[in-house]
């Protein structure tokens, strides 16, 4: 996810003199549709193709294994916040030992007791 905050500050940078320069050569009226619409082709779209290929990435990740569970683990960054890693399909941060159940499934199990 951070990658995704990193380059649309970085399209906005490129984007904003850009539009400055424009500014004395378009006519206003056509300015406004063009910053409207430049925002949203070279910003806000970019950044939401690459939310879906992250989320559709980490699908797997986040719903079905272990480290998913777990109270250390972040899902937007897919990232264990004890160990500072990424887990995947094949690897655990801590192979399980530092494991421990999310507040909110614990009240779950408990409601069934």
């Amino acid at each position: 996810m951070g990658a995704i905050v990193f380059w649309g500050i970085i399209r906005a940078a490129l984007l904003m003199p850009a539009l400055w320069i424009l500014y004395s050569v378009i006519e206003p009226k056509y300015w406004w549709t063009l910053l409207i619409l430049s925002v949203y082709g070279i910003i806000i779209h970019p950044a939401v193709i690459q939310y879906n290929l992250f989320m559709e990435k980490n699908k797997e990740i986040i719903t079905s294994t272990l480290c998913s569970s777990c109270r250390y683990f972040d899902k937007s960054a897919v990232l264990c916040l004890k160990h500072d890693e990424h887990p995947t399909t094949n690897y655990l941060p801590c192979n399980g030992i530092d494991w421990e159940m999310k507040h909110n499934d614990l009240e779950e199990t408990e409601s069934y007791l």
